[in-house]
């Protein structure tokens, strides 16, 4: 072992040394677009530390976090009780990893999990949500031994090549073809799902209860009634719930939203890490992974080399005692409700501020085309540039004015999604609310820096044609 002096591994003084290097790093060595983007739109922050729903920088300031890393930090930064758990399985030093035994952690992780899936039987455990989705792809092709996988516009299931073929937006699809030959369908529309149904080759419906791109939830009664079309012709439902599981709508999962709907697969990820170890695990009745597992040859036939490792599942497991102990959910439900029913008041005094929509802790917040001449043709600038130009310059002023951090819920499109841990209460709604509101009458105003910084957007959208 190393004291971490001279010669060993001191990740302090690492950090003191070269911690100032970041975007220079990244710019260097690893995707040199993030930090051009990011420079770009004044987001290239120097975080310090950071806990719960909040970062700091190195000047003490604090900034609301309304991203929750995509979701992946559902119970909050550096929950004690998790962080304690990472500790205790380290400490342990237990014999992980093997492969040729049954360790106790996996197996109560997924006994867990599944008091809050009692439909479900088993579950398969990998390292990320795209790993989550092409366990379900896979078990469910293998199980109705039928090969198409139907997904709905705009969805979006993964980056990895399964997962790609099911990603309902061709921006992340385009110039990595040939991808395997699944079909699209509109949310919603369940004509379209009968019409591909009837064609007797479709193994599965892959669907996010409420679509991440845009902040969609399904229609009411679409999850059901689709559900009862698949069974019909022998097809499987997944529902993907690596973004709003684990309780971010108000329930453990979207959906249960809608009575009756028992999905025959279910993916979750990101908030099951505790924002600390990746992990993703695939849910499913107990006749799939018969079918698939069918014999002793059949063992590895899908596994994953870090999956059930002893640091994700303790993580997990920490995950989910926190969430039962601090009533995560419910206070998902009661604090998303206030949140969404104080935003949308201002549809009405706004014209810029078109939609308020979304259950529990995931919120779109969408804006439109304005009445007034003066606000009309400003906007009518934006869209020629690009769309989605105006909520980028909701977002930017959000961080940088108020220090509250948000995103733009996807390419070309004109709509905010907040995700904050599921930890925030009555306070941050008010912050994010004061500030947003603050942040409307300027854009209402018709002048300033954010319509300056509007032009600046312009003219970066129209240069990278």
């Amino acid at each position: 072992m190393t004291d971490g002096g001279p010669g060993g591994f001191d990740l302090g003084r690492l950090l003191a040394e070269r911690g100032a290097e970041r975007y220079e790093l990244h710019a260097r060595h690893l995707n040199h677009q993030l930090p051009r983007m990011l420079h770009t739109i004044g987001f290239d922050k120097v975080y310090e530390r950071a806990e719960g729903a909040y970062f700091w920088d190195a000047e003490g300031n604090d900034y609301l976090d309304m991203l929750a890393g995509f979701g992946v930090m559902g119970i909050g930064r550096h929950h004690p009780v998790v962080a304690k758990a990472l500790h205790d399985v380290l400490d342990a030093q237990l014999a992980d990893l093997t492969r040729f035994d049954c360790q106790p952690l996996p197996g109560l992780l997924a006994e867990k999990l599944l008091t809050h899936s009692p439909h479900l039987d088993r579950v398969f455990f990998g390292n990320s949500g795209t790993e989550a989705v092409e366990t379900a792809l896979k078990f469910a092709r293998y199980a109705t031994g039928k090969p198409r996988v139907l997904y709905c516009d705009h969805a979006f299931h993964g980056l990895t090549t399964g997962s790609l073929s099911v990603n309902g937006e061709s921006g992340f699809r385009d110039g990595f073809a040939p991808l395997l030959p699944d079909t699209a369908v509109p949310l919603g529309d369940l004509d379209a799902l009968r019409r591909e149904l009837k064609r007797g080759d479709v193994a599965a419906l892959v669907v996010e209860p409420i679509q991440g791109k845009g902040v969609h939830p399904t229609p009411p009664g679409y999850l059901r009634e689709a559900q009862e079309l698949l069974h019909r012709h022998k097809a499987l439902l997944i529902a993907d719930e690596v973004q709003t599981g684990l309780g971010r709508t108000g329930d453990f999962y979207a959906y249960q939203h809608e009575e009756g709907v028992e999905p025959d697969l279910v993916c979750v990820a990101k908030a099951l890490s505790g924002g600390y170890v990746p992990v993703g695990a695939t849910l499913g009745k107990d006749w799939i992974f018969r079918k698939v597992y069918s014999s002793m040859d059949r063992v590895l036939v899908h596994s994953a080399s870090f999956g059930s490792n002893a640091q994700a599942m303790a993580a997990g497991l920490a995950v989910l005692t926190v969430m039962e102990d601090e009533e995560t959910v419910a206070n998902a439900r009661r604090t998303g409700d206030l949140l969404r029913e104080r935003l949308a008041a201002l549809v009405d005094r706004y014209e810029l501020l078109h939609e308020v929509r979304g259950r529990g802790l995931m919120i779109g917040i969408e804006f439109g085309r304005p009445s007034s001449l003066k606000l009309r043709s400003r906007w009518t600038m934006l869209q020629a540039a690009r769309k989605g130009l105006f909520a980028q310059m909701v977002v930017v002023p959000l961080l940088q004015k108020h220090r509250i951090l948000t995103q733009v819920s996807g390419d070309h499109l004109e709509v905010i999604k907040l995700i904050p841990p599921l930890v925030i209460g009555d306070a941050e709604v008010d912050r994010f609310v004061a500030a947003f509101t603050s942040v409307m009458e300027d854009a209402h105003s018709g002048g300033g820096l954010m319509w300056d910084f509007g032009r600046t957007l312009v003219k970066q959208a129209v240069a990278n044609r």
